[in-house]
């Protein structure tokens, strides 16, 4: 079964080029991922601090295996002290 995944993030305004460079290089390495269908990324029009991840997997276990990935474990490091709040990643079918 397909999963469809909606991430909200928002860095501390000071971190906000760092964190978009992070976020565009996490979507040029996902898109790499086997179990990967779609993984979109885009930016508040009046926030520049808030980014959301729009995506599509295969299944549990290829979303599973993404969270293991080099380019999101690092993701982590750094969402640790630059980002505003913890992100917000909300799992859904669709129905």
């Amino acid at each position: 079964m397909k999963v469809y995944v909606t991430a909200i993030i928002k860095s501390k305004p000071e971190f906000t080029t760092e964190v978009k460079a992070a976020l565009q290089n996490m979507v040029v390495e996902t898109l790499k991922e086997e179990a990967c269908i779609q993984y979109d990324l885009q930016q508040g029009l009046t926030d520049d601090n808030t980014f959301i991840f729009h995506e599509i997997w295969e299944n549990e276990a290829g979303l599973d295996l993404h969270g293991q990935q080099p380019h999101i474990t690092s993701f982590k490091v750094l969402a640790a002290t630059k980002l505003e709040e913890k992100p917000i990643v909300v799992r859904t079918k669709l129905i």
